[in-house]
């Protein structure tokens, strides 16, 4: 048969790395990547791009602790590497703090022989925070947010795969230019494919200039958190589930500037804040599996990869692997069809 067509629906974080993961694995195809938005206007441009994982319930920790390596170890890789400043990733270390005492898993992570020299608190460092009593010292990643995705672009490009601008309202409309459909639009896919299980958790964010904070910081309940990039800092945030609204709240940004400086005082002095928001396609587990739907007799092949939440970043890599290797067994399953036609 002709090289498989794939389109790949979604150039955020999980969109664009799926899209190189299936041209590196499946040289043969052809890949294009759709969406309507693209880097610097996609929600992962809002994530801090942090890889400290959350946890989905309806998950196996097995599997998301594999996700987490693949994507780790391909971070350090690159942060190791000459394109490490271009690609916006490198290395990161900090705190995260507890205001009571931590449940076991809290205490010890299922990602904490991951990170990087992951170790409890010493009394002196919780000096630092009188309003909490335990705390977590370790070096993680960061990816830096356009920098990083404008990195895959570059990389997609260079492996010929074609990307352009185009909303996609039906997954159907596709299927007489493309084999195979790659799903990755996140909170679009409650739309695009009637996912109700799938719902936004609204983030807000400041972006700072204050190239004096050097170590990440981040209160164990997730909400407040303070993540240096390499020309800004991230202070966060918020989590309000099912709130779709992308217009930033001036209260909300007061509350989240508040929380952050009571944690470092010295931020009173950032400058040039910038608000953003995101909505973080959010569901009991991530959507990853082969889909085969059929309309009169005819037949189109799905992969999804989709309901990151707020873990994406910290999954990207695991999970675009996977979904490269459904989007395999898919090509074999065409091939198989095809040579059997022949007979």
């Amino acid at each position: 048969m002709a090289a498989p067509k794939v389109a790949v629906v979604g150039a955020g974080v999980v969109g664009l790395s799926t899209a190189l993961c299936i041209a590196e694995t499946c040289p043969s195809c052809s890949v294009t990547v759709l969406s309507d938005q693209f880097s610097p206007n996609t929600t992962s441009d809002v994530a801090a791009g942090m890889l400290i994982p959350h946890t989905y319930p309806g998950t196996p920790i097995d599997v998301q602790k594999q996700w987490f390596k693949e994507t780790f170890a391909y971070l350090f890789a690159l942060s190791n590497s000459t394109e490490a400043s271009e690609a916006g990733v490198h290395l990161v270390s900090g705190w995260q703090i507890f205001k009571n005492t931590p449940t076991p898993k809290e205490e010890l992570p299922f990602w904490s022989d991951v990170v990087l020299g992951f170790r409890p608190m010493s009394e002196a460092e919780l000096q630092k925070f009188p309003q909490h009593q335990f705390g977590q010292a370790f070096t993680t990643l960061k990816c830096d947010c356009p920098p990083y995705l404008l990195w895959l672009e570059k990389r997609l490009k260079a492996t010929g795969v074609q990307m352009y601008t185009r909303k996609v309202a039906d997954l159907w409309e596709l299927h007489s230019e493309y084999n195979i459909i790659v799903n990755c639009t996140g909170i679009g896919a409650h739309q695009l494919v009637g996912d109700e299980k799938l719902f936004p958790v609204r983030g807000q964010v400041l972006k700072v200039h204050a190239p004096w904070v050097k170590n990440f910081i981040r209160d164990g309940d997730g909400l407040t958190y303070i993540y240096p990039g390499i020309h800004r800092v991230t202070l966060g945030g918020t989590r309000e589930k099912e709130r779709w609204s992308l217009s930033p709240d001036p209260g909300t940004t007061k509350d989240i500037f508040d929380r952050c400086c009571s944690l470092e005082p010295s931020l009173r002095g950032a400058q040039d804040i910038k608000v953003k928001v995101g909505l973080r396609p959010s569901r009991w587990c991530v959507r990853l599996e082969k889909e085969v739907s059929s309309r009169g007799g005819v037949k189109l092949l799905v992969v999804h990869n989709y309901g990151h939440g707020a873990g994406g970043f910290s999954v990207h890599r695991g999970t675009a692997k996977e979904a490269a290797r459904l989007v395999g067994e898919c090509i074999a399953a065409l091939q198989g069809s095809s040579s059997r036609a022949k007979l």
